[in-house]
Parts: C-alpha cells; sequence; structure tokens
C-alpha cells in the first residue's frame, strides 16, 4: 500500500503529480496487489511531497520529498523487491 499526503501543504509542494505517476507505474507493471490511497496533513510540511510504503509483516517506511522522478526506483526496489530505498527515506533525510 502507497499512502501519499494530499493536504494543502502537500500539493502545494508537488505531491499530485507523484501519486499520479504512482499510479501510472503501477498499471504499467499490472501491479494489482498494490493499492495508492490519499491522507490528509502527514505533519512535516518542510518534508514535503511525502508518502508510507506499507507492505505486508514490515515497518511501514516514510519517503521524503519525493519528486515524480523518484517514483520508479520506489517501485521497483521497494513495491517489487522488498527493500526501501534508503536515502529516499525520512531517516536520510534527518542526518
Amino acid at each position: 500500500r502507497v499512502v501519499i499526503g494530499m493536504a494543502t501543504c502537500g500539493i502545494a509542494a508537488g505531491a499530485r503529480p507523484v501519486m499520479l505517476k504512482f499510479m501510472e507505474e503501477i498499471q504499467k507493471r499490472d501491479l494489482q496487489h498494490v493499492t495508492v490511497s490519499q491522507t490528509g496533513c502527514i505533519g512535516m510540511c518542510r518534508l514535503e511531497p511525502m508518502l508510507d510504503v506499507i507492505l505486508p509483516g514490515q515497518e511501514k517506511v516514510t519517503y521524503v520529498k519525493v519528486k515524480p522522478d523518484m517514483v520508479e526506483r520506489i517501485v521497483t526496489e521497494h513495491l517489487i523487491g522488498g527493500t526501501p530505498v534508503a536515502e529516499y527515506t525520512i531517516g536520510a533525510a534527518e542526518q
């Protein structure tokens, strides 16, 4: 599951093109087990666009400052491969 922050702050930072790119990649790869949903403000507006990837049996991973050109790598490595893209995550942003 991919949950994208779509409050005013997220939209202003570019969350809508990110969400559309996720939907495009998921459809292109026919990933029927993946859903994309929206949520309100995640609470860290300075890190928007933000999204969570939630895989069964694993901890939630939060990606920050996501741009559409980052989506293909997140889909390939995390959604398909099961390995988060560490340099795009909140942990990397806070270092």
